[in-house]
């Protein structure tokens, strides 16, 4: 199992872990941020080939951003594909 580990940028999120096996994500950890959302994104994307994930978050905005140009699950994406 392998382990990707990142700061997102200009979220509320501090820190993102994900554990994947084999490009499909085992477990995945966001540390800080909205936990309903956080969690729930976890929960969802546990299972997912990393490349499904980034296609279905990357570009998702949030209002609640520093910059509104970004979100957690956008920030997600970005890393991950950023790490792949």
């Amino acid at each position: 199992m392998e382990k990707i580990t990142f700061k997102p940028n200009n979220v509320c999120a501090r820190e993102m872990i994900i554990e994947h096996e084999n490009g499909v994500i085992v477990h995945a950890t966001i540390v800080g941020g909205c936990m309903g959302n956080t969690q729930g994104v976890c929960r969802l994307i546990e299972g997912m080939k990393i490349e499904d994930v980034i296609a279905k978050l990357k570009g998702i905005k949030c209002r609640g951003s520093r910059t509104g140009e970004t979100s957690c699950p956008d920030q997600l994406a970005l890393g991950l594909e950023a790490n792949k």
